[in-house]
């Protein structure tokens, strides 16, 4: 099987499990070996699963300030733990191509391998709840044969997007693309880069 199609298969299977329970604040409950790369898409899909309906929550018209601003900072939080486990995924397809000898003629991918997985997880989550959208019952016809529509278009991303990873694997792997990893320097919650943050500790100081 693909890697493309493993890492499907694992966040298909996050997302099932997440619905049993449906509740952000359900406690993941990983199969896979630790270390494993299994495990850690996992993880990545159950942290963009439970993100997916804190974005929800908060855009409730009814929502209270104080539980806006407490999942505001959640899900920035949850950001942060996202950025991090997509570079370690990096770092795993950095070191297991560290040896690969760089032709002469390699180019530079517009995004890393793991930048890519991630965007296959989103796709998993969107695929997942618009099939929901295409069949529910309470909602009006119009409304169903739009989002078979938009399944459709989905399900052909998918398609489009499995591939063009395959082909970046092997790109890399035949060293005619360069395998790079690369830090992304959030600064909003670093308090020595964000204005806000270090203004406020220096006038408290």
């Amino acid at each position: 099987m693909s890697l493309t199609k493993t890492a499907w298969a694992i966040f298909n299977q996050s997302i099932i499990q997440y619905h049993l329970l449906d509740n952000v604040d359900a406690q993941e409950e990983n199969p896979f070996e630790e270390g494993s790369l299994e495990r850690i898409l996992y993880s990545k899909n159950w942290i963009d699963t439970v993100q997916w309906h804190l974005e929800d929550l908060i855009r409730d018209e009814n929502i209270s300030p104080d539980e806006a601003l407490f999942l505001k900072r959640r899900i920035d939080a949850s950001n942060q733990k996202r950025t991090d486990l997509v570079e370690y995924i990096d770092h795993y397809f950095f070191e297991k191509y560290r040896h690969i000898p760089i032709k002469t003629d390699a180019r530079l991918n517009t995004e890393t391998p793991a930048w890519a997985f991630d965007r296959l997880s989103i796709l998993a989550l969107k695929i997942y709840h618009m099939k929901i959208e295409a069949s529910r019952e309470d909602a009006e016809v119009k409304h169903r044969e739009k989002c078979r529509v938009k399944l459709s278009i989905l399900k052909e991303q998918y398609k489009d997007l499995s591939l063009a990873i395959e082909q970046l694997l092997t790109d890399i792997s035949e060293g005619s693309v360069i395998m790079k990893t690369y830090k992304q320097m959030k600064m909003y919650n670093d308090e020595s880069l964000n204005p806000i943050l270090y203004q406020k500790k220096k006038q408290h100081g």
